[in-house]
């Protein structure tokens, strides 16, 4: 996913592989299993088991106390479990509960998940369409994904899932939720929602699709003034955005007067693609930078000439459900001044994974670094703040009476006007996009007016000299 997994993957494995485990004591040989039994737990009510505090171990090393109260839980377990667990299952658990510990985003992919993953990247899997993240002790939903059934049932971002087909969400258990999301095509799912300011929770019955996510969308909002919607940072993205560019300057018989880029409800993607729109857009200047605790994580990403808008004013639209690649982009044209930043607050994710592979069917998808604005402004857990912040509102076209309005030309015996339009002529068509999308609309009246702005000013004549 990052130009630096080779070299990463090797500086973690190749210690691990020439080097001996390092441990804060020499471990004692263990004894035969043939020499002594574990025995048997005593109940609850006669006694506790008694576990060591593990010690403080030296910077590098591994607490032999750490190792010991781990092999410790271990045997309780196989011991004393109401059912009887065989040791794979609780290793494997034992593996995923360490990078849950660890932060959000960072989990243990066996082969399934890994596929999973592979396929929101390609824009292609079976489910609903939404991406989710564990808040406070909640499966929250990051963003709905455009045009897929969870956009269409009204799934907000911001909702929190309390139950998938009447069983209770554990928010520790991130990988399991996603799996009961997703499923055949054709089959229903329910969510019992709870979302900000309703008094009560909400259920929602969804059929699940096979999603196949058109992650650019490019359209003119009126002859000059182009609508870029990108819902999701996939591997072709750039590409598509660059060809939808191309498309409506072609329409537009002309150079666009400027753009509307639209980042609301798009949870992030590939760090790479990330880059790549955010350069079709700059001419030079820094993208983004990333740091982290080994060499190889530390990178800068720079934009090269070129500019697809051909410097036409820009606005972008982000919102709280604008995470992480989305993040990047707003960021990286904000902070180099290309671009207006419309809307609210993001979600503000500001770490970069990296998915490091164990074997053909285990990975792991590790938070390898943190990422900074052009400015070295980390917006983690802060998002980007909008030059311009907007209200969640909507729109609402005002009814017509069916007649038309009076003016000037309509008085009998008025002055011809010399621009005036013969009686009867239709006027002008209102504008089938803003009504019901007020941040849309708001940011097509911004853009006009940083159009007006570019204007060449006319020269004026010299003033005449009075002799």
């Amino acid at each position: 996913m990052l130009r630096f997994l080779p070299a990463l993957l090797s500086l973690l494995l190749i210690p691990l592989a020439c080097q001996p485990l390092a441990f804060a004591d020499e471990p004692a040989p263990p004894a035969p299993a043939s020499e002594s039994k574990p025995s048997p737990p005593a109940p609850a009510s006669e006694s506790k088991p008694s576990l060591p505090v593990p010690a403080a171990a030296p910077a590098g090393q591994v607490s032999l106390d750490d190792i010991r109260m781990f092999t410790a839980v271990l045997s309780l377990v196989k011991q004393a479990y109401v059912e009887p667990v065989d040791d794979h299952q609780l290793m494997q658990a034992a593996i995923s509960g360490m990078l849950v510990g660890l932060d959000p985003h960072s989990e243990y992919l066996q082969s399934d998940a890994l596929s999973d993953l592979t396929e929101d990247t390609s824009g292609r899997y079976a489910g609903l369409g939404i991406e989710v993240t564990t808040v406070d002790g909640t499966l929250r939903v990051i963003s709905p994904i455009d045009d897929t059934p969870a956009a269409r049932a009204g799934i907000l971002s911001g909702d929190i899932i309390l139950r998938i087909d009447q069983v209770p969400v554990q928010a520790d258990n991130l990988a399991g939720a996603v799996d009961m999301l997703r499923g055949k095509p054709g089959s229903k799912v329910s969510l019992t929602i709870q979302r900000e300011g309703a008094d009560a929770p909400r259920e929602f019955s969804i059929t699940r699709e096979m999603i196949r996510v058109a992650s650019v969308r490019a359209r003119l909002l009126e002859p000059g003034y182009a609508y870029l919607r990108v819902s999701q940072f996939q591997a072709e993205t750039g590409s598509e955005l660059r060809h939808g560019i191309a498309r409506l300057q072609k329409e537009n018989g002309k150079l666009l007067l400027g753009a509307v880029l639209d980042l609301r409800r798009n949870p992030g993607g590939l760090l790479t693609t990330a880059v790549e729109v955010s350069d079709l857009m700059l001419d030079a200047g820094t993208i983004v930078t990333t740091r982290g605790r080994i060499r190889e994580a530390d990178m800068a990403f720079k934009a090269t000439p070129g500019d697809a808008l051909e410097g036409a004013p820009l606005v972008v639209l982000i919102d709280n459900g604008s995470a992480s690649a989305a993040e990047i982009v707003a960021g990286a044209l904000k902070d180099n001044h290309r671009a207006l930043i419309m809307g609210r607050r993001s979600f503000g994710k500001g770490s970069v994974q990296t998915v490091l592979n164990l074997d053909n069917e285990h990975a792991i998808k590790l938070t390898t670094a943190r990422y900074y604005t052009p400015s070295g402004v980390s917006i983690q857990a802060a998002g980007i703040q909008p030059d311009i912040e907007l209200g969640d509102l909507s729109l609402s076209q005002n009814e017509s009476s069916g007649l038309e309005r009076i003016s000037e030309r309509d008085l009998a015996n008025h002055l011809q006007g010399d621009s005036e339009s013969p009686r009867g002529a239709a006027p002008s068509p209102a504008r089938s996009d803003a009504p019901g999308d007020y941040a849309l609309s708001e940011a097509l009246n911004a853009l006009k007016a940083m159009a007006l702005q570019r204007r060449p000013v006319p020269a004026m004549n010299p003033p005449s000299q009075k002799g």
